[in-house]
């Protein structure tokens, strides 16, 4: 995880999988460590993105409530994220060929190019200077409860069930179980037509035009 301003990395651990919950952790660490970012951006793997509506993933929602806005590269353009994907080179170039023989070790290597790039190892961009002379934390601090968005007067608001559903012109549809719960916003765009957002990001449109309602994803 790094500051895109400052090229300061933020978090360089070692997981055994992409799963959400020890990637989340991670997250909250440097979320309270460092305080939170405006957006985040990501490829559109998991546990970052998913095929549900909108992308969205359970860390992605989890993002949203803690007011940050997912900005996820567009497939196979790893240049959207030039600045980290030159990281991600030099970080696989220095500490991981030839990889560690176990996890433990590996972090340790982490830790130390972490260390190196940070504090000792000028980089052009920033006038020959560490990240670490140029890095200044977020002064939006994490919060101890989580929100959900806010909509505008234009919105109606429904908030899912459990699983991720909700009913319009008593029709039912299944959005995902990762906005299981979720205040979501409709706004009528065109006449029969409705958009579906949660927060900044868009899940798809309502028709009705044709008489019974029907879901279409953005």
């Amino acid at each position: 995880m790094s500051d895109e301003a400052s090229r300061y990395l933020l978090k360089c651990e070692g997981l055994a999988a992409p799963r959400h919950a020890p990637v989340r952790e991670h997250f909250e660490l440097a979320f309270r460590e460092f305080g939170l970012p405006l957006g985040m951006r990501s490829d559109n793997g998991p546990p970052f993105a998913s095929t549900a509506v909108g992308g969205l993933s359970v860390l992605s929602v989890w993002w949203i409530r803690l007011g940050i806005v997912p900005l996820r590269t567009a497939p196979a353009s790893p240049q959207e994220n030039g600045v980290h994907e030159r990281m991600h080179r030099t970080l696989k170039a220095e500490a991981t060929r030839p990889a560690e023989h176990d996890l433990a070790a590996q972090q340790r290597t982490f830790d130390r190019f972490r260390h190196e790039f940070n504090d000792e190892r000028p980089h052009e961009a920033l006038g020959m200077k560490p990240p670490a002379r140029v890095y200044t934390p977020s002064p939006r601090r994490m919060p101890e409860r989580l929100r959900e968005p806010e909509y505008g007067e234009e919105f109606a608001v429904r908030r899912l069930t459990a699983a991720g559903t909700f009913s319009f012109r008593h029709v039912k549809f299944n959005l995902s179980f990762v906005l299981g719960g979720a205040m979501i916003g409709l706004r009528e765009v065109a006449e029969g037509r409705h958009e579906v957002i949660y927060g900044p990001v868009r899940l798809g449109y309502l028709d009705e035009t044709s008489g019974k309602p029907r879901f279409e994803k953005a």
